[in-house]
């Protein structure tokens, strides 16, 4: 993967963002033997925006490592109701360049807080029908309790920070920007 790769069209944006570094001393997932000091590999943060259906399997994959024995998970999917009106889509707009530097400062605060090994972030922009995933956020870590930490800090914490804004498309052809009660910069009403 190159250290950034940008296609750009009207709404078809993906980015890719290069790894950065651990911030903790210690890796995440340390061999144990000497014979296993051979599997050393950095830790990496993979961040995508994209307007293609998301791949669980594509995504768990990158995080997968042979020093970690746990791969946490966390999918948002779109359902198909809204206090009693019934939903076909929701709509994904992004400010990207800040989207991306929150994400990162998200995996950056995940590193200095638990000892993981990679982290991904993958988000929809654009249409994402019912039952399609909109986010999937994957950490990899020695042991489950971290990666599980982990995962729930993101997505808290992307919601409540990165500037990311859905509108929910409805069956009777209305729809309605949605407010995430999480977000710093929304007021109460």
């Amino acid at each position: 993967m190159s250290s950034l790769e940008i296609n750009s069209s009207s709404f078809n944006q993906e980015t890719k963002l290069p790894s950065s570094p651990p911030l903790v001393e210690d890796s995440a997932c340390e061999p144990l033997g000497e014979d296993l000091n051979e599997v050393e590999e950095n830790s990496k943060d993979v961040i995508k925006f994209t307007s293609e259906k998301l791949s669980i399997d594509e995504v768990s994959q990158l995080v997968i490592s042979p020093l970690c024995g746990a791969v946490s998970l966390f999918v948002g999917t779109t359902r198909n109701n809204f206090e009693g009106k019934k939903v076909i889509s929701l709509e994904y707009e992004a400010y990207l360049p800040m989207a991306e530097n929150e994400i990162r400062k998200i995996c950056s605060d995940i590193r200095q807080k638990w000892p993981v090994k990679h982290i991904a972030v993958f988000h929809r922009l654009g249409s994402v029908p019912v039952s399609e995933a909109s986010i999937i956020i994957a950490v990899s870590s020695a042991h489950r309790a971290e990666s599980l930490q982990a995962v729930s800090y993101a997505i808290d914490t992307l919601k409540a920070k990165v500037p990311i804004w859905k509108k929910e498309m409805y069956e009777e052809s209305s729809s309605s920007w949605k407010k995430n009660k999480e977000c710093f910069w929304a007021t109460g009403d």
